[in-house]
């Protein structure tokens, strides 16, 4: 029997007891797959499970608290059901969570880029279907091989958790899980100058349009009704579209994510204009690394260094200054 199919049996099996169980079915083409809310035994049988699941399905589950819900996760998520138990955001009586082991998921982006190379058109595609490694999109009359290593998110790539770390239900044998992420994509960022580096967030702050859909995908958004973004008493951020205000909001967004965020790269994901977000949070979570030993959302006993106080932090010499 399939992951999939395992998984559809174990919904099923706790579905009576459940308010919902959120997942992912097909979405308005044969390339999306969305986020979807499963009441009944028909609405399982939508269930989809692959690389095309790219969405973080805990970034839901704040809003159904107090309510006993299902969710299927892969690693990634799991960390951020972790970090929302870790700040008593859930209550992990009323969260069942479904897993199964994850090789990753494909990129969008990088499938668009890859079919426009051969002159297509990725609104096109009639069907995908998954072998292996393999992708194979069924395209204006022909079928195209992509290997999901190529087409893969960038987090695939150094992920160490393609298992879920919370679960209560987990399908399949689990994957071997990757070496230490040593932060090796910053190397260069870190080698330019402050100047270069603000000349770089400069130009690409420039294409951002202030749609907040980095902050509505984040499941570490938890204050969405009342983000400073779009608060007028007091007013934080003005609505001008200036770089400035731009760079000023990512900078709260990020900063408000630090030691928080499980880089599930949905802020990277959803950006319509491609800002490389994920490259502030990982810049931040590389220093919390650093100072105090911290991976956002892998133990679920830890305590946050951020929702800590220790009058002598181990690597802050704060008399010395």
């Amino acid at each position: 029997m399939s992951h999939l199919e395992q998984l559809k049996a174990a919904i099923k099996e706790r579905l009576p007891e459940l308010e919902m169980v959120i997942g992912w079915g097909q979405g308005f083409d044969a390339l999306h797959a969305t986020p979807i809310f499963m009441k009944t035994p028909e609405d399982v049988d939508k269930l989809l499970w692959g690389p095309l699941n790219v969405h973080n399905t805990a970034t839901y589950l704040t809003a159904y608290k107090g309510k006993k819900v299902g969710v299927v996760v892969k690693g990634c998520d799991s960390r951020s059901i972790i970090e929302l138990l870790q700040e008593k955001l859930l209550n992990r009586d009323d969260v069942v969570v479904f897993a199964a082991p994850c090789s990753g998921v494909a990129d969008l982006t990088r499938i668009k880029k890859s079919l426009e190379a051969k002159g297509l058109d990725m609104g096109r595609v009639k069907a995908v279907a998954v072998a292996g490694d393999t992708l194979t999109l069924s395209v204006a009359g022909q079928d195209v091989a992509l290997s999901l290593k190529a087409v893969a998110a960038d987090k695939c790539g150094r992920c160490q958790y393609h298992n879920a770390l919370v679960s209560d239900v987990f399908v399949g044998e689990p994957l071997q899980e990757s070496a230490a992420d040593n932060y090796d994509d910053l190397a260069e960022f870190e080698k330019q100058s402050m100047d270069d580096r603000m000349a770089y967030w400069k130009k690409e702050m420039e294409r951002c349009i202030r749609c907040y859909a980095c902050r509505n995908a984040c499941p570490m958004c938890v204050c969405r009704d009342h983000c400073i973004a779009q608060s007028r008493e007091p007013g934080w951020v003005s609505q001008r579209d200036d770089v400035s205000e731009k760079f000023f909001f990512q900078m709260i967004h990020a900063m408000h994510l630090a030691g928080r965020c499980t880089e599930c790269g949905e802020c990277q994901r959803v950006c319509p204009v491609d800002i490389p977000l994920l490259l502030l949070k990982r810049k931040l979570n590389k220093e919390i690394k650093e100072l105090f030993d911290y991976q956002a959302g892998t133990k679920i006993d830890a305590k946050p260094p951020l929702l800590a106080f220790k009058v002598e932090e181990e690597n802050i010499n704060e008399r010395g200054w």
